[in-house]
């Protein structure tokens, strides 16, 4: 007779909590690190949401805002490396809020988990679209200034760039988890190296640099609402608060670590550690590389005109050749990015189709020859191109051109995801001393740090659904649908859907996370 071969401790502990080992086994405790620090990528986030800080409180609000919200995050970051070191599963905070918090729990967000990763996904293979478009008109701009051979910022051709990147992300992760693997780990020094450069870019090569005092003082609300004005009640609790979406949406996506954790060797301490490190290292990074695009700014109300966009400090502040080159190393972490997300959402949609919670879930949980998810990848990007769509429709803002679609997107991203991280954080907050905890822990920290990281996602939770703009008011007399952020409409809509679901058909036959083992015992409500 043939030998039953010994499970491994990883093998172990994932049977303990009702799993076989399904997926290939080969990431180091580095690749599930590399892809949360690619996913969360400060040459994505810092680029293409530079305007929602711009815009809604200027150089001040960027400058002191990103250090203060990173902090938060930070601490929530710290709550859910407790949670997935003793629950490392691919199904990451689904599965740990129906472990803690029941069936009806997990449902809820496993949804909200999985329509923020693609909207994720969204978001960061449009911005490279974008960005990708503003590097070939940079590099085919002429000494003198003058455009002769390209036009940059048409919608259509950038919704193709987004497109074909899209597919691209899709066969690369079809492909291979060891190549992912290793692509991932390109993508930590790509990002490191590449944030250098960028950073020494701005310092060197630009004749003239913004004062301290522009830096750290300068307000700006372009917004529109109440007409501009930078005083008052209003804009400190209306305005300002929309610029930390800049912080929160970048640092976001650090949840790979767990989706991952299933192929990652000595998961309950790699992972743990895989999700605090991306988000402290890139709070680090990002905040350099903001205050290099901040001291780079020659003339703010140029800035302004472009609608906040980041290239108009390069375009200004240096030769196109240099912008170019900027944006081409952005343009390239973004794509790592996007590869990243892809990767994350598709073993989220794997997880919770194997407990059967999506329709078609066999389908979107079975597995390619290479041991991938392939299915789930290709309707995780289809889905991901259908939201962007909006994003076809010019919008202007105090004519300035302003991607009200793609930050609604973003904020759709920062919704699902932060509610997702809020669930399991509450219930292992409510379970006390009672909570059973992996190798890495906070000890009696989390008395103090889940309630802090609760609030903190309630607030800018709450900020994601304001409008960015007086036309996006229903009441305003400039009010029209392009204007909308359509957060509210989308994550509101699908919650109302999930719960008439729920109580018309989910709650008689869905059961939450399966059992393949027979070892765990999951807490019904």
């Amino acid at each position: 007779m043939t030998a039953t071969p010994e499970l491994s401790d990883d093998e172990k502990h994932l049977a303990e909590l009702g799993y076989t080992q399904e997926l290939n086994r080969s990431w180091s405790g580095f690749s599930n690190f590399a892809i949360s620090f690619s996913i969360i990528s400060i040459l994505a986030g810092c680029f293409t949401s530079f305007g929602l800080g711009w815009n809604n409180g200027g150089p001040a609000a960027i400058a002191w805002g990103w250090p203060i919200v990173s902090a938060f995050i930070l601490i929530i970051g710290v709550c859910m490396s407790e949670l997935v070191s003793a629950y490392p599963t691919s199904g990451g905070i689904y599965w740990w809020a129906s472990k803690l918090g029941g069936v009806r729990a997990g449902y809820y967000t496993g949804w909200l988990n999985l329509i923020g990763l693609i909207a994720i996904v969204a978001s960061v293979a449009y911005g490279c679209a974008t960005f990708l478009d503003s590097t070939i008109g940079f590099f085919t701009t002429s000494a003198d200034g003058t455009d002769s051979s390209y036009t940059s910022g048409q919608l259509g051709r950038i919704f193709l760039y987004f497109v074909a990147i899209l597919v691209i992300a899709v066969v690369i992760n079809i492909f291979s988890s060891h190549l992912l693997a290793v692509l991932n780990n390109i993508s930590v020094w790509w990002h490191v190296a590449g944030a250098a450069a960028v950073v020494l870019i701005l310092v060197i090569v630009p004749k003239h640099h913004a004062s301290i005092g522009d830096v750290f003082g300068k307000v700006i609300n372009n917004s529109g609402i109440f007409s501009g004005s930078t005083h008052g009640i209003a804009w400190l609790f209306f305005v300002l608060p929309i610029s930390a979406i800049l912080t929160q949406y970048t640092i976001t996506g650090y949840d790979a670590s767990a989706h991952l954790s299933e192929e990652t060797k000595s998961a309950a301490g790699a992972a743990a550690k895989g999700i605090w490190r991306s988000i402290f290292y890139s709070a680090i990074g990002g905040w350099i590389l903001l205050l290099a695009f901040l001291f780079a700014v020659q003339d703010s109300d140029k800035v302004s005109a472009a609608g906040g966009a980041v290239q108009s400090i390069f375009a200004q502040a240096m030769s196109a050749g240099w912008g170019g080159t900027v944006l081409l190393i952005s343009t390239a972490g973004q794509f790592f990015c996007a590869v990243a997300c892809l990767t994350s959402c598709s073993r989220m949609l794997f997880a919770f189709s194997r407990d059967r919670a999506v329709p078609a879930a066999r389908q979107w949980s079975s597995l390619s020859s290479k041991k991938v998810p392939a299915k789930g990848v290709i309707v995780s990007a289809v889905v991901a191109a259908i939201i962007t769509l909006p994003a076809l429709v010019p919008v202007d803002i105090n004519g300035a051109p302003v991607p009200v679609a793609f930050f609604a997107v973003v904020s759709i991203g920062v919704v699902g995801l932060y509610l997702a991280f809020a669930i399991p954080i509450y219930y292992r907050w409510r379970a006390g001393d009672s909570f059973k905890v992996g190798s890495w822990n906070l000890g009696r920290h989390y008395r103090y740090l889940a309630p802090i990281a609760l609030i903190e996602i309630v607030v800018t939770s709450i900020i994601a659904l304001f409008p960015t703009s007086p036309g996006g008011m229903p009441w305003d007399p400039s009010f029209a649908w392009k204007f909308v952020n359509y957060t509210p409409l989308l994550v509101g809509g699908v919650l109302i859907l999930l719960w008439i679901f729920w109580h018309v058909s989910v709650k008689k036959w869905f059961t939450g996370p399966i059992n393949q083992i027979g070892t765990t015992d999951l807490t019904k409500v």
